[in-house]
């Protein structure tokens, strides 16, 4: 009997739809004014419980940040900018 409720839960587990998926988002950060700034910038990003990439440009004073929308928001990315220094918005 354990072992039928076992396979039965595995089963459910497997079959279940996924409802999380891996996002990228695009932040303007125009506060960034020196070439150093960016690690600041990154560092506030990974920080954030459900991201898993960023990118940051100086030159384009943006970060490019894939995250997990079902651990975090662009809001949490935005506030997390913020917290350090440089706000951010999302580009279009």
């Amino acid at each position: 009997m354990k072992k039928l409720a076992t396979v039965v839960a595995l089963a459910a587990t497997l079959s279940s739809p996924v409802w999380a998926a891996t996002k990228t988002v695009t932040l303007s950060v125009p506060g960034m004014d020196c070439p150093v700034c960016p690690i600041t910038v990154k560092k506030a990003l990974v920080k954030v419980d459900g991201v898993t990439k960023v990118d940051v440009d100086f030159d384009k004073r943006q970060a490019v940040v894939s995250y997990d929308d079902a651990r975090t928001s662009v809001e949490a990315l935005t506030k997390a900018t913020t917290n350090a220094g440089y706000p951010a918005t999302v580009k279009r």
